[in-house]
């Protein structure tokens, strides 16, 4: 069998180990951080442990449902009754299913009528190879038309992408459509999970059933450079030591690739230096008082400069109220310097602007987390710039959460893509 280097123990990373480890191999798993985890590991806010980053489940979700199996902890995922709504005009207004849309102010009819057969047939679509070619703007001014996208989208996606607003595929905003649009009980009530405990409790397993199963988990062990020689990967150097390998699994951000492997061929660099990414600020507050009784609102709002607000505690339940305020931006932006007071200021009062019931004496914590590579960029025709996962340096494999794509970032699409690579190293 062979001896395998991981790079990474986010959900992909552990995901590859621990099939690795099961299929037989010598598997060494380095990280940098302190803790497994990634973005799916939790931190204690207050005595609650909860996620840096929010996450939820939806119900086309198999690959976690599989391994969650395998490891014995399908009891621990639950589901409840969720629902989104829309911030506009100084008022919350419910979203996401056929009375709803009636009763919003903010469109005709006609408009109505169209983003709502738009979306019924976007959950019913098996691919979405037709509009590949076409951005997310397009797509959706041609089929639900310019007052649907001026009036729901336009702010959103310049709030995520800023600049790039324009650039963005309409391939992964049709599958982030589907994959929420048939999470759902019925046709008038969505239904998401979470698993019991957070998704710390599946990460506690991956790494529990990896090292009884002989894998050695090195944290705390930043890969500095893969190391190749004669066309093939030879092994990892951190600081502290080397790791010999007859394969390595790699998941960093592909912006590091360039740095990691120098020995790859310049226009395989380029390929990985070209795929941009946006950075994100998020916002962890435990407050008194509960803002509504959405999971997710989205905000329209000319003076609000965040996307939305995500009321974890609305779908794990929790003895507080729990709620996530994520600043995606360019690491370029003005913002991303700010200090953390800083944004926890502004967020507050988009709150209070949100739920003027709210005040700052409902505010019992408020956390701040960063990352750089949050967001990958992927535009129209994004399957074309993808390197391959197998690289031309033999035994080495490289894929972070761009190559989910059309999916966006996801446990499910973690587990799927790190248990492919680990099957892809021969025996």
């Amino acid at each position: 069998m062979s001896r395998i280097v991981v790079i990474g123990a986010g959900a992909m990373g552990l995901a590859a180990a621990h099939r690795a480890v099961n299929l037989g191999h010598e598997v060494d798993l380095i990280e940098s951080d302190a803790v497994a985890g990634g973005m799916a590991a939790h931190f204690d806010f207050g005595g609650l442990s909860i996620e840096r980053f929010y996450h939820f489940v939806c119900k086309s979700d198999e690959p976690t449902f599989a391994l969650m199996r395998e490891l014995g902890i399908a009891d621990r995922m639950k589901w409840r009754g969720t629902s989104m709504g829309y911030f506009m005009k100084g008022k919350i207004h419910p979203w996401g299913d056929p009375i709803s849309l009636l009763r919003f102010p903010h469109l005709s009819l006609i408009a109505k009528f169209r983003t709502g057969l738009q979306m019924f047939l976007t959950t019913k679509a098996r691919d979405f190879s037709k509009i590949e070619h076409k951005t997310a703007r397009q797509w959706l001014e041609q089929g639900s038309g310019k007052e649907v996208y001026g009036t729901l989208w336009k702010r959103l996606m310049e709030l995520k992408f800023y600049e790039l607003a324009d650039d963005i595929s309409a391939s992964w905003i049709a599958t982030r459509v589907r994959r929420i649009g048939n999470s759902r009980r019925s046709i008038f009530q969505e239904e998401l999970g979470y698993i019991d405990g957070g998704s710390q409790v599946l990460v506690d397993a991956l790494v529990d059933a990896y090292t009884e199963k002989g894998g050695r988990l090195h944290l705390g062990a930043a890969a500095e450079r893969i190391e190749c020689a004669d066309g093939k990967v030879a092994g990892v150097r951190t600081k502290e030591r080397f790791f010999p390998a007859d394969a390595v699994i790699s998941t960093l951000p592909t912006p590091l690739v360039s740095r990691l492997v120098p020995d790859l061929p310049e226009a395989s660099k380029k390929k990985y230096d070209d795929i941009r990414n946006i950075g994100v600020v998020c916002l962890l507050f435990k407050l008194k008082k509960s803002i509504s009784r959405h999971f997710w609102i989205n905000i329209v709002d000319d003076t609000i400069e965040i996307p939305g607000l995500i009321e974890f505690s609305n779908l794990r339940p929790v003895s507080d109220t729990v709620v996530y305020v994520p600043y995606y931006m360019p690491t370029t932006n003005r913002k991303w310097s700010w200090t953390d007071q800083q944004f926890i200021d502004e967020a507050l009062g988009y709150i209070k602007k949100v739920n003027p019931d709210v005040s700052d004496n409902d505010v019992i914590e408020a956390k701040v987390g960063r990352l750089a590579y949050a967001q990958p960029v992927c535009e129209p025709n994004f399957y074309d710039k993808l390197p391959p996962v197998q690289t031309p340096i033999s035994g080495l494999q490289i894929a972070d959460t761009s190559y989910y794509y059309p999916e966006d970032r996801g446990i499910a699409e973690s587990v799927r893509l790190g248990r492919a690579m680990a099957e892809a190293v021969p025996k």
